[in-house]
């Protein structure tokens, strides 16, 4: 049966109480240890730990009692407290003053944000780090922002300033924008053989006229942006901007510079903000771009920082998406063969100055354009005389080792040739940079000319990485990376290479770990059959390297909902479950008010959502309408006393709040097992088998595990809530992994053949 990890009696125990809105702790000061007089890797002295732990315990203890006496109904929590109290003392350096690293696992309505605003704050701003705090998800950013930390910020001492950190293509350029919206855009920027033309040529800028309406936007975007009622990023506009009309007005990293006349872009803006801060939020794709250049880029350097991951489940995977590469190589043909084209222009704006540059960028590109176009000419005649195969899907993994099809050839010389065209194309864009200061009565030209090469050198970046990876050996003790090709379904010629690093860890391990003042990773789902092993290895994190391990679980009464596992005719492998769910699913719907109902796929969504509306049902489907639309129909028809149904899949299975009356009937159709015929999870099996391992006991497993926990805390969503949960699956009975599975869930009334 589902089991609960509680604080053992024995460990400190702070007054600590919470309301309905907030949680707050009160530390003792025996909870904290201190350290004899060493300077750890990060270069902290901890003479000063030792003599600022009293400080910093006081500065708590009267942080929670201010917050206390200012909140209303506060009660007991023991969780929170514990939470604190362990947070507390690795920051402390208690456990190992070298490597203060801490993963916490808190369950659901343990109040996990407030707690590490109080225990990271102090301890923050009396070591002159940043607290940078970094989640996964858009709705935990805006909960901190508008709630948690303006609740917390009148009763901390010392007092902080906070900021949400954003990518610069979320901010418009004021230039940009200012052009555009006078019109002057529009007029000049597409005269044949004009720059602009090129980037409209490249999908960098839209060469459709603005209509009446794009033109009023711009004009009131113009105007809030003057005015100071608008701070320039596309998330804070009321309105939602076209995609097309915002990359012509977002800032770019080469032209958008402050030494440029930019100063006042609400980007540059927005990073002095920054540099104030002494709280930011962030995201993980952010964050983890910002560390793979070595950090400092838009965030501080690690060395100044307190992470706290939140939702820190996801990092691994982000950190993965951040190595990977897609190279669509008739596109990436067409860019360079267009800028070939178009490059002849660099000679007006640069002169007799740029033409060694220019000398040298001809050379580039001249060798470039021909080793591209030798790798696409051998894919497409292996894939017309039948040497590669793809699947019915358009995708082929290549397994280990050597590449096929002599591709490791012309891969090569791909990579040369990328690496000497990026060299070429940086002095180019100091030379630009130079004559926009000298002549800026030319500066749409030239910030037109710098946009353009600015995407080539991200195109050849990307040619330059991609083919690197897609070429690096299988050394023994080193995962591989997983490396496959798609074809495009909307442009039969159209070949895309692709390649993502199996294992980061030792990335992360590089960019953060290794150099962060602190780091506290959080979330509701870290273990996974019951151990944190699996997260463990994932981050590249080891038993023994110092990092400090915590579970807790939710305070709530799971005791009083039922996980119910109906008897089951088949299995989901067979061909009779998608009639089995049309049974099973209208059963579990009957005199129910609030039911959410997950699938493992949308194809099987979809159907069960077409035979259920046949028999009467009203469903709301995931992908009908926007998440957002859907949740507000679903909360409407509740609280109109209606019955309501939500039909979602695995993104529904995450981050969706639905407390009390909103949600009480979970139904979950299938157990989450990853989809074993992606190219990644094949490539990882193929290396676990490799090196003698189970990968189904040591990935597929795992994960599944993970995934389910996640999906049922849909359920509970505060203390007073209860309801049930039914799982048609019956592997959970049949096979041996079944009871390890409802071991790890939280302690629901176990209710097996219900029904």
């Amino acid at each position: 049966m589902p089991h609960s990890d509680k604080p053992n009696s024995d460990k400190p125990n702070f007054n600590n109480s919470n309301s309905d809105n907030a949680n707050a702790n009160k530390h003792s000061t025996d909870n904290h240890g201190t350290n004899n007089h060493c300077t750890d890797n990060h270069g902290t002295d901890t003479r000063q730990t030792n003599k600022s732990s009293g400080d910093y315990q006081s500065l708590v203890r009267d942080n929670y009692r201010r917050l206390s006496k200012a909140l209303p109904n506060f009660k007991p929590r023991r969780e929170q407290n514990y939470l604190v109290a362990e947070m507390s003392k690795v920051l402390s350096g208690r456990y190992d003053a070298g490597r203060r690293i801490l993963v916490a696992e808190a369950g659901t309505g343990i109040g996990k944000s407030l707690a590490y605003l109080q225990a990271g704050i102090p301890w923050a701003r009396m070591q002159q780090k940043k607290l940078v705090i970094s989640t996964a998800t858009l709705a935990l950013q805006e909960q901190l922002i508008e709630k948690d930390l303006p609740l917390f910020h009148p009763h901390c001492k010392p007092s902080f300033k906070f900021a949400l950190a954003k990518g610069r293509a979320r901010y418009c350029c004021a230039r940009r924008l200012s052009d555009l919206s006078a019109g002057a855009a529009q007029t000049q920027m597409f005269d044949p053989g004009s720059f602009e033309q090129m980037l409209s040529d490249s999908h960098l800028l839209s060469s459709a006229p603005l209509t009446k309406s794009q033109q009023s936007q711009l004009a009131k975007m113009w105007q809030a942006l003057c005015d100071g009622s608008w701070a320039g990023d596309k998330d804070s506009w009321p309105t939602p901007i076209d995609n097309g009309l915002w990359q012509q007005i977002q800032a770019e990293r080469h032209s958008c510079q402050p030494m440029l006349g930019h100063q006042t872009c609400p980007f540059h803006k927005a990073r002095a903000e920054l540099e104030q801060a002494d709280v930011i939020v962030v995201n993980h794709a952010l964050l983890l771009a910002d560390l793979s250049m070595g950090g400092g880029i838009v965030l501080p350097e690690p060395e100044q920082c307190l992470y706290i991951l939140d939702e820190a489940h996801h990092i691994a995977s982000v950190a993965r998406d951040q190595g990977s590469a897609r190279l669509a190589l008739r596109q990436l043909r067409r860019s360079l063969e267009q800028f070939n084209k178009w490059q002849s222009k660099l000679n007006d704006v640069l002169g007799t100055d740029g033409q060694t540059a220019i000398g040298k960028l001809q050379h580039g590109l001249a060798q470039l354009i021909p080793s591209l176009n030798e790798l696409y000419r051998q894919l497409i005649s292996a894939l017309q005389r039948g040497d590669l195969t793809p699947d019915d899907q358009g995708c082929l993994r290549f397994t280990t080792g050597d590449l096929p099809c002599g591709l490791d050839e012309p891969l090569t010389r791909l990579k040369e040739d990328s690496l000497i065209f990026c060299r070429a194309l940086s002095p180019i864009s100091s030379l630009l940079a130079e004559q926009l200061k000298i002549n800026p009565s030319q500066a749409a030209v030239i910030e037109a000319a710098l946009a353009m090469v600015s995407l080539q050198l991200l195109q050849a970046e990307q040619l330059r990485d991609g083919s690197a990876l897609l070429l690096k050996p299988a050394l023994a003790k080193q995962t591989p990376p997983a490396r496959w090709l798609e074809l495009d379904a909307k442009d039969n010629k159209e070949v895309v290479l692709c390649v993502t690093p199996l294992a980061v860890g030792h990335l992360l391990e590089q960019w953060c770990w290794s150099r962060a003042a602190a780091v506290i990773m959080v979330s509701a789902t870290l273990t996974a059959l019951n151990d944190f092993g699996y997260f463990r290895r994932s981050v590249g994190l080891r038993a023994d390297d110092g990092s400090q391990y915590l579970r807790l679980n939710s305070p709530f009464d799971y005791q009083s909902s039922q996980l119910i596992i109906p008897p089951l005719a088949c299995e989901p492998s067979s061909a009779q479950f998608d009639e089995l769910l049309a049974e099973q699913i209208p059963l579990w719907l009957t005199d129910q008010s609030a039911s959410l109902v997950l699938f493992s796929s949308y194809r099987q969504m979809n159907q069960a959502a077409a035979t259920l509306r046949a028999q009467g049902h009203s469903l709301l489907v995931q992908g009908e309408a926007s998440r957002q639309a859907l949740l507000h129909l679903h909360k409407e028809k509740c609280d109109g006393k209606l019955p309501s149904v939500l039909f979602g899949t695995g993104s529904f299975a995450e981050g969706l709040d639905l407390p009390g009356h909103y949600l009480t009937n979970l139904i979950i159709t299938k157990l989450p097992f990853a989809v074993p015929t992606s190219p990644v999870e094949e490539a990882m099996a193929e290396w676990i088998s490799l090196c003698g391992g189970n990968p189904f006991m040591q990935l597929a497993l795992p994960e599944a595990s993970r995934k389910l926990i996640q999906a049922c805390g849909r359920l509970l969503r505060s203390e007073s809530d209860v309801g049930r949960i039914v799982l048609l699956d019956k592997r959970l009975v049949t096979k041996r992994y079944g009871p390890a599975l409802i071991e790890a869930l939280p302690p629901f009334t176990l209710n097996i053949a219900a029904k």
